[in-house]
């Protein structure tokens, strides 16, 4: 029997579909983009752009009440209150405007600081992966569950660069450095937050890391994970990933042993953040 998915789904997913066949069409005529660099090393073109408008239509005709946290409309980029939608039109641009085809459409709603609702697809393999508080996370239809791996010497772990900010990179090898050398299997790094956490909560990755990402990268990931039984948490173990973009999932076990590992090479989370 299929799943079947509430009205708010069903809109995330209308919207993340439609958004998809944007995304590729400009994929596939990528060289004829605008690339535009709004900060170093952070790069867009009207694809992100039309992409995005596309998700809000779609979202907006739905559910005009809510409000809107998107990376490339929305000026002010603080957490609202209330019931928003956190939106990245294409996680991954880098590797989307390099021909890579490994990014990801990312559409998550939130009530204050906790996701409700989410999806994260994935055009090229066409994967979607939803998630609902409370009801599962689930990959075109068929029920998540992270990995049951619960040492680092066996865990096959994803994690992502600091790329914008030196001296968060300056904070983030020593980390690196600590999982390299007690990851067995190694280490994965591929360009797109949100669908490195997908992976974890479909079992693929043991379990990601990552500072300094933005809400948008994360808020449907993150809910990927914990509904597929996962853990994730800030780098002190709290819940405040949303607000300091600092990221560490994994299964409940094996959470323990990674967040230890990461905070013993000096991580912190700001507090409060």
């Amino acid at each position: 029997m299929p799943h079947t998915h509430s009205p708010i789904l069903t809109v995330i997913t209308r919207a993340a579909r439609k958004a998809g066949i944007i995304a590729l069409r400009h994929f596939d005529r990528r060289h004829e983009l605008t690339i535009r660099e709004k900060h170093r090393h952070d790069f867009v073109s009207e694809a992100d752009t039309n992409v995005e408008k596309e998700i809000l239509y779609h979202l907006r005709k739905a559910y005009p009440q809510y409000g809107v946290l998107a990376e490339e409309s929305s000026s002010d980029k603080s957490l609202p209150q209330g019931w928003y939608w956190i939106i990245d039109p294409i996680d991954g641009t880098t590797n989307f405007l390099r021909g890579i085809s490994h990014f990801a459409i990312s559409i998550a709603l939130a009530q204050d600081n906790d996701v409700m609702a989410g999806a994260v697809f994935d055009p090229v393999l066409d994967e979607l992966f939803t998630a609902e508080r409370g009801r599962g996370a689930f990959l075109n239809d068929h029920r998540l569950r992270v990995a049951s791996t619960t040492t680092l010497t066996d865990a096959f772990l994803a994690t992502g660069f600091p790329v914008r900010d030196l001296s968060l990179r300056q904070r983030y090898l020593p980390s690196f450095a600590a999982l390299l050398t007690a990851s067995g299997p190694g280490l994965r790094r591929s360009g797109c937050a949100a669908l490195e956490l997908a992976y974890t909560a479909a079992g693929r990755f043991d379990g990601f890391w990552e500072l300094g990402l933005s809400p948008w990268d994360i808020a449907a990931g993150v809910l990927l994970v914990r509904e597929a039984g996962g853990f994730v948490s800030d780098l002190n173990g709290g819940n405040g990933f949303l607000g300091s973009g600092d990221v560490v999932a994994a299964n409940p076990i094996l959470h323990a042993e990674l967040l230890a590992t990461v905070q013993r090479s000096g991580l912190s989370s700001p507090s409060g953040g």
